[in-house]
């Protein structure tokens, strides 16, 4: 196939510009003058390449203004006197890097690949935030290289692209915008007269699930423990046991995370934490930690829980993201009774306490305590590395304090509470006798993150006056219309498969009232999918520290990870106020043509 030349790809362009963006149409400036482009070679000392300079005498760069023509994330076209600035403005940054080394001694290929800034190198777009740090660059030295496109950008080094000229470059250009098809990623639309860039997507419609392949695999359990050998005496009566080796070293006082909740017991406990039914069961603190690391728990935490004290249960969690510091999870906990949660992290101990979902402020602790680890000279000054950093001793505990103060927090607790709970007998000590009972344990399916009460309002999405659409559409046209895109997310996304979520989305339609109630069906969907999401993270994480492949692939990582976004979006849809969850839908449509659907939704 030939190439278009620069003339023919630039009428292409003003085509459509002219049909379809007459605003970014009018903004393309005239030609350059010929002789103002032969003084800037003059004052850059470069020859311009012809592309450039055929470019250049059908429009002398663009308008900088609102509906501005440019390349996506490349920014405007520049003209002769952006060429001139961006390209002074680099070779001076250029030099202040390189003097210390001899470009001169560089050959051409390595000068390209190591040089910040080659003197024949010519910037020839603004860059997204249309100054002079990144866009397109083009070679004006003459040689193998001569009028090549590459990519800069001032956080990362420049590279080549796969185009060998300019006019390849505009070819492209004008076939996406002629096609509507992606350019470098993104896809050029007009609206409201403008040139505006949109990021659609696809997915994969039925993307491998990680809670599928748990479901496949049974649960590791640990291997019986061996009978203690008894010595045979000798016949004569006398014999003797001989152990050799230094004594086992004590291990560290154990100091988990542990929530208390008042009057409910523990497999309520585990309940209100969002266990999975099918995983309850007792487990010893060993055989927890195994089943939690193994595939069959699929990235999700898993949690042990018993009785102390008066009235009193306790949890621990074993494994995986963290659940006891999320408010949503201590306001769950609290509901009718109350919860106390003692936690350590580094130097610090916190006691917090709540009261039926509201944490009491007064009620809570915290303890800080210093680093005792660092080394210090006779005279208290901190002993430096050759590497300026400060010794710190192997095998010390760095904040003594704290270990400390979780003892004194904890036996606060039973004083004031009358909690009773010795974590060395919730399996932290050496596994023998009653020290690692089996307690009540579970997978748990974690609870949804609470929303925001409120926001900023959202004035622009994606190039879209939000903002003046809600302020010009009746509420409940608005309503219907948002419904509407959010169906169709629903659609490009897979969500509506779910029987609970096409359920909601069809009383939506009716404009009947929807209901999330917590551990409800609905519920309980939108926490499966965000579960798939995180347990295909967690695998495709894993996979690379060995040499097999994930048995999923990013693509069904990032399918699992937009459900959960989709998801989320109709969340918002029957929580939030209807401008919030607005915003949210139409920022994650898929498909680029959403401003269309969303003009014919507003004019049934």
């Amino acid at each position: 196939m030939t190439t278009r030349t620069v003339e023919q790809s630039w009428g292409r362009i003003e085509t459509w510009l002219a049909q379809h963006a007459a605003v970014s149409h009018g903004l393309l400036r005239p030609p350059a003058l010929p002789e103002d482009i032969a003084a800037a070679e003059l004052r850059l000392g470069v020859t311009f390449p012809p592309d450039l300079r055929d470019s250049l005498l059908r429009h002398d760069g663009v308008q900088l203004q609102d509906g501005t023509l440019t390349l996506g994330y490349y920014g405007p076209l520049s003209g002769v006197e952006d060429i001139i600035q961006s390209t002074e403005f680099l070779r001076d940054i250029g030099a202040d890097l390189d003097e210390d080394e001899d470009e001169a001694e560089l050959d051409e290929e390595e000068r390209d690949q190591y040089a910040y800034w080659p003197h024949e190198r010519l910037l020839i777009t603004l860059g997204i935030g249309w100054q002079s740090s990144d866009g397109l660059f083009l070679v004006s030295r003459p040689g193998p290289h001569h009028g090549h496109v590459g990519r800069y950008f001032d956080e990362d080094g420049p590279s080549f692209t796969e185009w060998p000229g300019l006019r390849h470059v505009l070819a492209d250009f004008a076939t996406a915008l002629e096609n509507g098809t992606p350019f470098n990623g993104r896809t050029p639309l007009a609206f409201e007269g403008r040139l505006i860039w949109d990021d659609g997507g696809t997915v994969v419609p039925d993307p491998l699930s990680p809670l599928a392949l748990a479901s496949e695999v049974t649960e590791p359990l640990l291997p019986p423990a061996p009978e203690p050998v008894t010595p045979a005496p000798r016949p004569d009566g006398v014999y003797a046991v001989i152990t050799f080796g230094a004594p086992a070293a004590q291990a560290p006082p154990r100091q988990p995370d542990v929530v208390f909740v008042a009057g409910i017991p523990p497999e309520e406990l585990l309940g209100r934490l969002g266990c999975v039914p099918a995983t309850v069961r007792p487990r010893s603190r060993e055989q927890t930690r195994l089943s939690a690391a193994a595939p069959w728990a699929a990235y999700r935490p898993m949690a042990r829980a018993g009785g102390c004290g008066d009235g009193w249960s306790y949890a621990t969690q074993e494994s995986g993201d963290p659940q006891f510091g999320r408010p949503e999870v201590l306001r769950r906990l609290s509901r009718g009774t109350r919860v106390v949660r003692l936690s350590k992290q580094g130097p610090e101990v916190h006691v917090t306490v709540f009261d039926d979902g509201a944490e009491r402020s007064e009620a809570a602790r915290r303890v800080d305590s210093p680093r005792e680890d660092y080394v210090t000279d006779a005279d208290g000054r901190p002993v430096l590395g050759s590497d300026g950093q400060q010794w710190q001793r192997i095998g010390v505990d760095p904040w003594p304090g704290s270990t400390a103060a979780y003892t004194r927090l904890l036996a606060g607790l039973a004083q004031e509470y009358g909690i009773t709970w010795d974590p060395e007998d919730d399996g932290g000590g050496d596994g023998v006798g009653d020290r690692d009972e089996p307690t009540a344990s579970a997978v748990l399916l974690p609870v949804l993150d609470d929303l925001p009460p409120t926001r900023h309002p959202v004035s622009s999405v994606r190039d879209f006056d939000l903002g003046l659409l809600i302020d010009r559409t009746p509420p409940q046209r608005l309503r219907s219309a948002m419904a509407a895109q959010l169906a169709r997310l629903a659609s490009e996304t897979g969500i509506d498969t779910y029987p609970e979520i096409a359920q909601a989305l069809e009383r939506i339609r009716r404009d009947e009232p929807v209901g999330l109630p917590a551990d409800g069906p609905l519920d309980l969907c939108m926490r499966t999918l965000s579960a798939e999401a995180r347990a295909a993270r967690g695998l495709l994480d894993e996979a690379r520290h060995h040499t097999a492949p994930a048995p999923v692939t990013a693509a069904d990582h990032a399918a699992w990870a937009v459900r959960d976004s989709a998801a989320g979006a109709l969340r918002e849809f029957l929580l939030l106020p209807l401008p919030a969850a607005a915003a949210t839908i139409l920022s994650q449509r898929l498909s680029v043509r959403w401003r269309d659907d969303l003009a014919a939704d507003l004019a049934d």
